[in-house]
């Protein structure tokens, strides 16, 4: 789970979107709190990282990691970007093939 926490923040940071899709199952879920919206498989997931991490120029970095198993785990995370800084929790579930099923995300 460490290593695809990892995997997803490096990309994410990159703004390599087809790297961090890669990480992702065809119906991935991310349920972002704060935006009031989900979005919803491969396109979904691609509208978020392209919205919220290459338009806001968002760099992440791993602040804590807990609740670790194979199959979730709950990340605190700083961002910082053109909207300015936020703290932000991501609990990550992953399924049986080792790819992101869901991400719920929200700020503090």
């Amino acid at each position: 789970m460490q290593k695809i926490v990892e995997s997803f923040i490096r990309a994410a940071n990159a703004f390599d979107v087809e790297g961090a899709l890669s990480l992702f199952s065809s119906d991935a879920v991310i349920d972002e709190v704060s935006v009031g919206n989900a979005f919803v498989g491969r396109d979904g997931v691609r509208d978020y990282l392209e919205r919220f991490f290459v338009g806001y120029h968002t760099k992440s970095e791993l602040l804590s990691l807990d609740g670790l198993d194979d199959f979730h785990a709950t990340i605190r995370l700083d961002f910082k970007g053109d909207f300015g800084h936020e703290i932000g929790i991501l609990k990550i579930v992953v399924n049986a093939d080792g790819l992101i099923e869901r991400i719920d995300a929200d700020l503090e």
